[in-house]
């Protein structure tokens, strides 16, 4: 894990980025505090690129909805994440977290999903709860592509992507791959599955960046999303690889 056992700042992504002629990003919360949201959103105010920021808000506490009051005055706030992978599936089940995702629904936030395959189920049932609220599955709910495991996570996120208001990044695979040895090939059934699954309106490209580097360069994990994709039509394209993101968190700006 040394690779990424160090800072990462705008100034270390931009050049990525330029190189992949990507105009804008999402940020999205990796430590589960206010004070890395308030630390993105003042990054996402210096560098105009940074398009939006999905924060972490706690979503038990009884003064949520005048936390979330106050938020509306961050316009590049535009959803918010709660790290539910490392909690149990039933955690999606409780009466505190179900009321505070509905205040996220009550003031138009966005909510991404991160968990595993055997959240799944779970997580078709809570979202089922908001048919008016946006969802994004992260990491395509993180399939052990390293075993080649993919009948039960392909049930499950057939039967998430059924809601139509769930959306599913295409992002983190190399992590859940072999670090050292992975190859495009092991992606593609699982790439197939989510495209049949959800169609090219509800993907996103996502980099995990810096996550990914465990595994991969941000090039590296652009380039194998891209080459996936790159016979589907310049609208499915630009959908994935900008598009759809805009349209899921909102961002209405050039880019």
């Amino acid at each position: 894990m040394k690779v990424i056992q160090k800072d990462f700042l705008p100034m270390d992504l931009k050049p990525e980025l330029d190189v992949k002629g990507i105009q804008g990003c999402i940020a999205v919360q990796a430590d589960q505090s206010d004070q890395e949201t308030a630390f993105l959103l003042r990054l996402a105010k210096e560098n105009p690129w940074i398009k939006g920021v999905v924060g972490w808000v706690d979503l038990a506490s009884v003064l949520l909805e005048e936390k979330l009051e106050a938020y509306q005055a961050e316009k590049k706030l535009v959803g918010f994440r709660k790290i539910l992978q490392s909690l149990p599936p039933s955690s999606m089940e409780e009466s505190a977290f179900l009321n505070g995702i509905g205040l996220l629904s009550k003031y138009g936030f966005t909510y991404d999903i991160l968990i595993f395959p055997h959240h799944l189920e779970n997580a078709f049932k809570f979202v089922k709860k908001f048919p008016d609220m946006r969802f994004v599955v992260d990491h395509l709910a993180k399939p052990n592509i390293r075993s080649s495991e993919f009948d039960f996570w392909s049930k499950g996120i057939h039967k998430l992507a059924s809601l139509p208001n769930v959306f599913c990044k295409v992002s983190g695979m190399v992590t859940e791959a072999d670090w050292k040895n992975w190859k495009n090939d092991d992606f593609k059934p699982y790439l197939s599955h989510i495209t049949d699954c959800f169609g090219t309106e509800r993907l996103m490209y996502g980099s995990d960046w810096p996550v990914c580097l465990l595994a991969g360069s941000y090039a590296q994990v652009y380039d194998l999303t891209f080459e996936f994709y790159k016979g589907f039509s310049h609208e499915e394209k630009d959908g994935i690889f900008g598009e759809n993101a805009c349209r899921f968190y909102g961002i209405n700006d050039e880019i």
